[in-house]
């Protein structure tokens, strides 16, 4: 009984250890998630009136660029997966990783060939485990995600689009990443970024809001090819703002759940513990009193 005490105790201590860190990992997730958010309001306004200037100038006329043309039909097609560097953040990663696949499926399925570029340590390793080619990787910014870095990946993810088929160039791009809708709620889209689709913001306009009039120096053409890349990034930017603040969101509810369930089972073993405690009490004091009345029954005898 001694030793089943001594193991309930220790299992005790170590849990209320691990307890400690999973909150800790809680409050760190819950301090960061804040600034994330932060960041991604202020990087609106900018996000907001790039895509205004680009549908005027998609819609301007006749104006064509490479970026905005569709190839039908499509033969070859890269796909960015935008996973998470650590885990102890639920399903976050996994949740990408299913919906990169069902995407790959569907592609193939199309008779297209599929061409990865992966963010993330979570998905480099889920590729490389199965012997997956990976065109290019990024990692280490999955939680603090930099505008360079978006920039980098998308002048990689135009220069390939722009490459012929025969030079191994691709006719279209699409993005998996995470949508964060709240701290309880994050899902995992995948979205087609090239040839561009210009999507104006879901924000509604203000009451009395003039719609501004642009006129186009030198030329519609010539500022198109200067906006298009920057707006590229910007896309490639708001996925990864996106992703992550859903990967301190998951993690935050993950390290959470961990801590309360680290509470109850903290609160088990002791209740536990207090049991074997009593018996262990119980039977030193039975063991007494036996070997009182034996000593008594012996004194009798003589």
């Amino acid at each position: 009984m001694a030793s089943s005490l001594r193991e309930l105790r220790q299992r005790r201590q170590s849990v209320t250890a691990t307890k400690k860190i999973t909150r800790a990992m809680e409050l760190i997730a819950s301090s960061q998630i804040v600034k994330a958010q932060q960041i991604a309001r202020n990087a609106m306004p900018y996000t907001t009136a790039l895509t205004h200037a680009v549908s005027a100038l998609a819609s301007h006329g006749e104006v064509a660029h490479p970026l905005l043309e569709d190839r039908v039909p499509a033969r070859r097609s890269a796909m960015l997966v935008v996973t998470g560097d650590r885990g102890l953040a639920g399903a976050y990663s996994s949740n990408v990783i299913k919906a990169a696949e069902q995407l790959y499926t569907k592609l193939t399925d199309e008779g297209q060939e599929v061409v990865q570029y992966i963010t993330g340590n979570k998905g480099v390793g889920y590729f490389e485990f199965r012997n997956r080619p990976v065109e290019q990787k990024w990692t280490g910014f999955s939680d603090k995600p930099q505008y360079s870095h978006a920039r980098e990946i998308a002048e990689v993810l135009i220069e390939k689009f722009l490459l012929p088929y025969e030079e191994g160039g691709v006719d279209q791009i699409h993005v998996v990443g995470t949508r964060f809708i709240s701290m309880l709620s994050q899902q995992a889209t995948a979205t087609r970024l090239l040839p561009l689709v210009v999507e104006e913001t879901d924000e509604p306009a203000t009451a009395g809001e003039i719609i501004p009039f642009y006129t186009f120096e030198p030329s519609a053409a010539a500022v198109l090819d200067q906006l298009l890349p920057l707006y590229v990034a910007n896309r490639v930017y708001t996925v990864l703002l996106q992703s992550g603040a859903s990967e301190l969101a998951s993690r935050q509810t993950a390290m959470k759940a961990a801590t309360d369930n680290a509470q109850q089972l903290i609160e088990r073993l002791t209740r536990e513990a207090n049991q074997a405690r009593q018996a262990e009490i119980t039977q030193e004091i039975s063991e007494i009193t036996g070997g009182a009345a034996a000593l008594a029954e012996s004194a009798g005898n003589e």
